[in-house]
């Protein structure tokens, strides 16, 4: 990989007025993330403030009651603030104060970035201003309050679908009229170089956990890894302790209401290359060849592109996509809380609904799940448009 390229993927594709707070976030990255005192505080932060290593969990109840290949949950959402999202974020706090900027700034689809990012700026001590559109702050009303107690700053985005991408276009122009005294806290491994390496790098701690829990559990590894994929900053973090493994990964991304442009946010599945939000990869467009508009009832999971690495990793074929619609991930959420008493948030669901549905053909097979997080912020929603799963 070279200047943040993944095959054809990736890039720095942005205007001048950005490039060169760009490659200064590029050069200080590439120094701290080799500097000692930089990783001796960010394996402590992540150890005694987040909570880490996170549990390796076997789901016995549900594996015995689909009777096929037993499956196993990676569990982020005990992460402190609820998922995967705060693996980076101290990263990208922690690198603001080696730099010396005093404010971060943020997009959010869920909101779960957006709680980790406060939850960073809050701790130390920076300004926060958070993105996020006005569909995702409606249906994510939780998350919305967290950040303001936590004293961000949450900016409505009340322009196109009002959802994850609009959040990014708008934090990227406020970005633009601070660049020296903030950094972009990118929610995923999207955007031009050094974005997509940085929050892998970040995030590959789940990789680099699951395999060794796994071992260590079983003996063996798993047949399996499995994750939801947005801009798939979860699913990269798990899948990087495995891609030299005789591993299948899997990236499970939303179908929504179905197959047809704009009821879904499926971007390996259905889309085609092309540049937005200043890197190259695999974009659904519509018929003028611009991002499409997109959907699903995962608000962490509706972005019109995917990070480069997954769409260089897909090329190649070294990682499988699947796709799960709303009903089959709204039905996991149920499953997942009713028999194992645990909550997961709906974009996990669909990573949950996929070994559900492949597990009963599996058996003698493992199955890991990356449960990247919970599902308190959903709760609000999901009574209000699907009742109690009775």
């Amino acid at each position: 990989m070279s200047k943040g390229r993944y095959g054809n993927y990736g890039g720095q594709y942005i205007p001048e007025t950005l490039m060169n707070a760009v490659l200064e976030l590029e050069e200080a990255y590439e120094k701290y993330s080799k500097d000692p005192e930089f990783n001796k505080e960010l394996d402590d932060l992540l150890k005694n403030y987040a909570g880490r290593p996170s549990l390796l969990y076997y789901a016995e109840k549900m594996t015995k009651d689909l009777g096929g290949a037993k499956i196993y949950l990676k569990r982020e959402d005990l992460n402190h603030t609820g998922a995967h999202k705060l693996n980076h974020c101290m990263g990208e706090a922690l690198l603001a104060k080696f730099m010396g900027k005093k404010k971060l700034i943020a997009e959010t689809g869920a909101g779960q970035h957006g709680v980790a990012i406060a939850t960073a700026a809050a701790y130390f001590g920076l300004e926060c201003e958070i993105h996020m559109g006005e569909v995702d702050i409606a249906k994510e009303h939780p998350n919305v309050i967290r950040m303001k107690i936590l004293g961000a700053k949450v900016i409505p985005v009340s322009f196109g679908a009002k959802t994850l991408k609009e959040a990014v276009d708008s934090a990227f122009e406020a970005y633009l009229q601070d660049l020296d005294n903030s950094i972009y806290a990118i929610g995923s491994v999207v955007g031009p170089h050094p974005f997509p390496k940085m929050v892998r790098d970040f995030q590959a701690i789940i990789g680099v956990e699951s395999r060794e829990q796994f071992l260590e559990m079983t003996g063996e590894l798993p047949d399996i890894v499995t994750a939801c994929v947005g801009g798939g900053s979860n699913a990269m973090g798990i899948f990087s302790g495995f891609i030299d493994d005789c591993v299948e990964l899997v990236g499970i991304e939303p179908l929504g209401l179905g197959s047809k442009l704009g009821q879904h946010a499926a971007s390996l599945s259905y889309g085609s290359e092309g540049v937005m939000h200043g890197f190259n990869s695999i974009i659904l467009k519509d018929s003028n060849g611009e991002p499409a508009p997109v959907y699903s009832v995962a608000s962490g999971l509706d972005y019109p592109s995917v990070g480069p690495e997954h769409a260089y990793l897909n090329a190649i074929k070294r990682t499988k996509v699947a796709t799960i619609s709303d009903k089959e991930a709204i039905d996991a959420f149920f499953e997942l809380s009713k028999n194992e008493g645990i909550i997961p948030a709906i974009e996990s669901s669909h990573a949950v609904a996929y070994a559900l549905k492949i597990a009963p053909e599996l058996k003698g097979k493992k199955i890991l799940v990356n449960l990247s997080g919970r599902g308190d912020k959903d709760i609000d929603f999901i009574v209000e448009k699907y009742g109690y799963g009775e």
